[in-house]
C-alpha cells in the first residue's frame, strides 16, 4: 500500500554550518592563489591613498565596486547620453546601460583568463562616472571651453578619477584603491597606459561594448541602415551586436592567452578599427549629430558663461575646487542632460514662457 505525503517517512534533519566570517580574508587570498593566474593582480594587500580598516564581509574590491554604484554620479550615468540626445524609444543606450555592458563584457574575459573579475568590475562600473551631458559632444565643449580659460582641457577619464578621489561624498572622494583609480584613469585609448591587466581589458572591452550597441542604437535610429555597413567588417565579426561582440571577445582572450597580455588578433583589430572609422563617418560626425552638436553647445555655453559671472549660483566650493573655472566645471560636467537644459531655460527664457 502506498503512503500518502502524511505518511511519508521523515529523514532525520542535519545541521549543515556555515562558514565562519572571521575567516573569510583568509579565504578569499586562498582562493585567490588557488584560482588566479601569476599575472593577475592580487586584492590583497589594499592600498589607499587613506588607510582604512577592512571590512568585515567584503574584500577591498568589493566596497570598491559598492561605493561606487551607491555613488550619485553612477545614478546620473542613467540619464546621461551614449549616443543619441534624448532619444525618443525605450530602448536606446544611456551612459549608464553601457556602463553595465562594459561590466559584464569585462568580467566574461577576466574569468576566461584567471584574471582579478572583482577588480574588472570595479574599473568598469567606475570608468564612465566623469562623462558631461551629451556624450562625446559635450565633452568637446567642455574641453575647448576649459582650455580657453584654464590651458589645461577636459578629458572625460581624468575627470572621473576627479569624481572618486575628490568631488564624491560631498568633496571627500571614495577613498578606493589605487589599482582601481589605475584602471579608471586609463581605460579610454587616449589615455596612459594601464598598469595592470584588468585595466587593459576595460581599455578594450569599452570600445568592443559601444562600437557593437552603438550600431544597434543607429539602425534603431534610422541613421543608419545595415545594408550599410562595410562589408568587410560584417564578413570578419558578424552581421548583429551579438555576433559582434562574441567574436571579438573569443579572439580576445583567445590572443591574449598566447601573449601573456591584453592583446587582439591583427584581423580582429583590423576590423575593428575600420568599424570605428565608419561609425565616424557616418554616426558620431554625420549629419544628424553635427545638427544636434549647434544646439548642444549653445546650451552648454550658455550655462559656462552664466556662471562665470554669477558664482553665487554655483554651489560652495570644496577644498579640491581652487579655482572658478575648476567650480564651473565640476557643477556644469555633473550634470545630467535634462538638468542641464532645464538649467539653461530658466537662466534664458522668461518665466511667463517657461512652460
Amino acid at each position: 500500500m502506498r503512503r500518502g505525503p502524511a505518511q511519508a517517512q521523515r529523514l532525520p534533519s542535519r545541521v549543515v554550518p556555515l562558514l565562519d566570517p572571521a575567516s573569510f580574508h583568509d579565504r578569499q587570498r586562498a582562493r585567490e592563489t588557488a584560482i588566479l593566474s601569476e599575472l593577475a593582480c592580487p586584492t590583497y594587500p589594499s592600498t589607499r591613498e587613506r588607510p582604512e580598516p577592512e571590512s568585515p564581509n567584503r574584500t577591498p574590491l568589493q566596497r570598491d565596486r559598492d561605493r561606487i554604484v551607491h555613488s550619485k554620479a553612477f545614478r546620473r550615468l542613467k540619464q546621461k547620453t551614449q549616443v543619441f540626445v534624448a532619444p525618443t524609444g525605450d530602448h536606446f543606450r544611456t551612459r549608464l546601460t553601457h556602463t553595465l555592458e562594459v561590466t559584464g563584457i569585462g568580467r566574461t574575459v577576466a574569468r576566461a583568463l584567471g584574471l582579478n573579475e572583482d577588480l574588472v568590475e570595479a574599473i568598469g562600473v567606475g570608468h564612465d562616472l566623469g562623462h558631461p551631458p551629451f556624450g562625446h559632444i559635450g565633452e568637446d565643449v567642455l574641453d575647448r571651453w576649459s582650455t580657453e580659460r584654464a590651458g589645461g582641457g577636459f578629458r572625460h577619464w581624468e575627470h572621473s578619477v576627479r569624481i572618486v578621489e575628490h568631488l564624491e561624498r560631498d568633496g571627500q572622494g571614495l577613498n578606493l584603491c589605487r589599482s582601481v583609480v589605475d584602471g579608471i584613469a586609463s581605460h579610454s585609448g587616449r589615455a596612459p597606459q594601464p598598469s595592470t591587466l584588468e585595466g587593459a581589458i576595460i581599455r578594450v572591452v569599452d570600445r568592443i561594448a559601444y562600437l557593437s550597441h552603438d550600431v544597434d542604437d543607429a539602425i534603431r535610429a534610422g541613421v543608419l541602415d545595415e545594408r550599410e555597413l562595410p562589408a568587410d567588417v560584417v564578413e570578419a565579426l558578424g552581421a548583429h551586436g551579438t555576433d559582434r561582440i562574441d567574436t571579438l571577445v573569443a579572439d580576445l582572450v583567445e590572443t591574449s592567452a598566447r601573449a601573456g597580455a591584453i592583446e587582439q588578433g591583427p584581423e580582429a583589430a583590423e576590423a575593428m578599427d575600420a568599424l570605428r572609422r565608419f561609425m565616424f563617418e557616418s554616426v558620431y560626425l554625420g549629419e544628424t549629430a553635427r545638427q544636434e552638436h549647434e544646439r548642444i553647445e549653445s546650451v552648454l555655453r550658455g550655462l559656462l558663461t552664466h556662471y562665470e559671472s554669477h558664482e553665487d549660483d554655483l554651489p560652495p566650493a570644496w577644498p579640491c575646487q581652487t579655482t572658478t573655472t575648476e567650480r564651473i566645471v565640476d557643477w556644469v560636467a555633473g550634470m545630467t542632460d535634462g538638468y542641464a537644459v532645464r538649467s539653461f531655460v530658466g537662466l534664458t527664457v522668461p518665466r511667463a514662457f517657461d512652460a
